[in-house]
């Protein structure tokens, strides 16, 4: 699979580690340097500003999707290719699913929390047919895989939803198990993503 454009979620803090910071500066550099628009939440604080302006620094497009209300609190960044202002949370989820061609989760909190398992729950349930990153930055997924694995084990989920997740600590090992995916053959398909 070729991507146009892949989604990123991550923090709007930076995180107690410099390595957080690297690995988001290292994501927005090579999407750009391999011709791949970033979509992301349109802020520029934390790990979200770092991706961005790292992309664009290296000569790369950004979409960037805000709620209005978060304009407000100054935390748009307002420097990008293109900043696309929507009406609530929810819009802007579908609307960056809608742009994109896969999504890649860094490290972060809540929000990046809520992202990722919103679009895993959206491909269980055949809404999409993208495939789903996790750049496991020193370890930070780690519990989270664990809980996935945990969810299997205790009749939660089936082991393809979890597999629905790929997980790698390398940005280029990472994004060619991405290109290589393909949508489980069980899973039901939605004939609209407005579904959404």
């Amino acid at each position: 699979m070729r991507f146009k454009r892949l989604c990123v979620f991550c923090g709007a803090r930076h995180g107690a580690r410099p390595e957080y910071a690297a690995a988001a500066e290292r994501m927005g550099r090579t999407l750009a340097e391999r011709g791949i628009e970033l979509v992301y939440g349109g802020g520029n604080v934390g790990l979200m500003g770092v991706v961005a302006d790292a992309c664009m620094t290296a000569g790369g497009s950004v979409i960037g999707v805000i709620p209005e209300a978060m304009l407000e609190w100054e935390v748009g960044h307002r420097a990008l290719t293109r900043l696309e202002v929507v009406d609530s949370m929810h819009t802007r989820k579908a609307r960056m699913a809608e742009l994109s061609d896969g999504f890649i989760a860094l490290p972060g909190g809540l929000g990046t929390f809520e992202e990722l398992f919103e679009v895993l729950t959206w491909s269980q349930l055949g809404f999409h047919r993208k495939p789903i990153g996790l750049l496991d930055v020193a370890n930070y997924y780690t519990p989270l895989a664990q809980m996935l694995a945990n969810g299997v084990e205790e009749g939660f989920m089936k082991p393809e939803n979890a597999s629905l997740l790929i997980r790698g600590d390398d940005i280029d090992t990472l994004l060619r198990a991405m290109a290589d995916y393909r949508a489980p053959a069980t899973a039901p398909r939605i004939q609209n993503e407005k579904q959404l």
